[in-house]
């Protein structure tokens, strides 16, 4: 029987049943790290040793991440999507059986493990079942399931921890979490377009992590995702510092929290006609430059309702950083080195985690709880001058935008007309 390679595009029932699979995994992921925490202090953790277990999620699956990425790149996607989810399962449950702090953290480290491989799955499927031109469309609408998740977990945790038996609740809410990840596996059937056994075998050699690292548009890409995920981070946990040092009650704070999730998910369905009106350089660079403002207003003693617009503001502009900056280190990775590119954006996302909050606890220690939120500020101003230089077009000011458009090219509707324009005038007359 022949083989049959499926062509980048067409239907795209197989991005949503990825969307469907990736918003359970995510709710599962961030309904358990506060229940891990939680469950952590109920058997007699200190500050500490909170840090230590979230460390231990978010460095442990460094070592895993360019093995993977370079894995995917020359094998097929699909496998690490329920390997993923097996071991976001296996970690969430087996946290709340955990009752040592030693057993918290490796468990902890399993479930980071997951939720790993399968985000490197899931991005290389994205970027390796859509034509170049609808790469932002489709990793836009893909990150519409990690909000999803993070909308919803923490919710569904606060809902169920709670009340005298505080170790009882979280380890309840683990095993919940546990059986929210395996409902992944419902849409994961049929997610991976058919390819030939061929087009896997006789690869040359492979592209050295230096060279991807040094290619144009690859560390422009991965420091956008590492600020913008960085500010997001920081957000959730010191905004309730915030709130508790201007007198917000934590309700409120939720609730704000909880704006800032729902203007992501906003912004991500219309990234298309944003894209078709800016394109990606001017997007990147406008959405990270306004959110510098924005961080940086937090410090400010805004009322509460000045507080809400401009969290609203803000995460709309923070959902255009992650699915763009994904295309960005797709589509300037070499073509044989794309999944381990994207593995290595997710170690600097990893790294920032770590490194973001670390800094932020010191700069609030000496300079007062908003001064973090200064500091985001000029972190994302960083970002927007490289968003500004990366989406730069390589094919000159008159590449077409469009299916037929070399890979990164994303021009706005005035510069196409202006291109139009000028082939027009230098065509022949018959």
């Amino acid at each position: 029987m022949k083989n049959v390679t499926e062509r980048p595009g067409g239907s795209r029932g197989w991005l949503l049943r990825l969307v469907i699979a990736f918003s359970f995994a995510q709710g599962a992921v961030s309904m358990a790290r506060p229940a891990v925490s939680y469950r952590a202090l109920a058997l007699g953790a200190d500050e500490r040793a909170i840090g230590v277990i979230a460390g231990v999620y978010a460095l442990l699956p460094l070592f895993a991440a360019v093995p993977l990425g370079r894995r995917t790149d020359h094998g097929r996607c699909a496998p690490l999507l329920p390997a993923g989810v097996v071991l976001i399962a296996g970690g969430c449950a087996l946290s709340g059986t955990a009752d040592s702090l030693t057993a918290m953290a490796a468990w902890s480290g399993v479930m980071g493990l997951g939720h790993l491989s399968f985000v490197i799955g899931a991005q290389s499927l994205v970027a390796r079942q859509s034509a170049p031109h609808e790469q932002d469309r489709n990793f836009g609408h893909f990150t519409i399931g990690a909000s999803l998740g993070q909308l919803v977990g923490p919710v569904a945790a606060g809902a169920l921890i709670g009340g005298p038996d505080m170790a009882g609740t979280s380890a309840l809410a683990l095993l919940v979490a546990g059986g929210v990840a395996a409902f992944s596996f419902v849409s994961l059937w049929r997610i991976e377009h058919r390819t030939p056994a061929a087009s896997r075998t006789g690869q040359g050699p492979r592209v050295p992590v230096h060279r991807i690292l040094r290619t144009r548009g690859v560390p422009a890409g991965i420091f956008i995702s590492l600020a913008v995920l960085s500010a997001t981070d920081i957000l959730t946990a010191y905004l309730p510092v915030v709130g508790e040092h201007r007198g917000i009650a934590p309700s409120v704070i939720g609730l704000l929290l909880s704006l800032r999730a729902a203007a992501t998910i906003a912004c991500r369905l219309v990234m298309t006609p944003m894209l078709r009106l800016l394109g990606r350089a001017a997007l990147l660079t406008t959405t990270c430059l306004l959110a510098a403002l924005l961080c940086a207003g937090i410090a400010l003693p805004v009322p509460v309702w000045g507080l809400a617009v401009m969290l609203a503001v803000l995460g709309f502009c923070l959902g255009v950083g992650q699915p763009l900056s994904m295309t960005t280190v797709v589509q300037a990775a070499p073509d044989d080195a794309r999944s381990t590119a994207l593995a290595l954006r997710l170690t600097g996302n990893r790294l920032g985690q770590v490194a973001a909050p670390a800094a932020a606890g010191l700069i609030a220690g000496v300079a007062g709880v908003a001064a973090p939120f200064v500091m985001l500020g000029a972190l994302l101003l960083t970002a927007s001058t490289l968003g500004l230089r990366q989406g730069r077009p390589s094919s000159g000011p008159g590449a077409p935008d469009g299916p037929g458009a070399p890979q990164g090219t994303h021009l706005p509707v005035s510069a196409r007309l202006r291109a139009r324009r000028g082939r027009s005038r230098s065509s022949p007359r018959p």
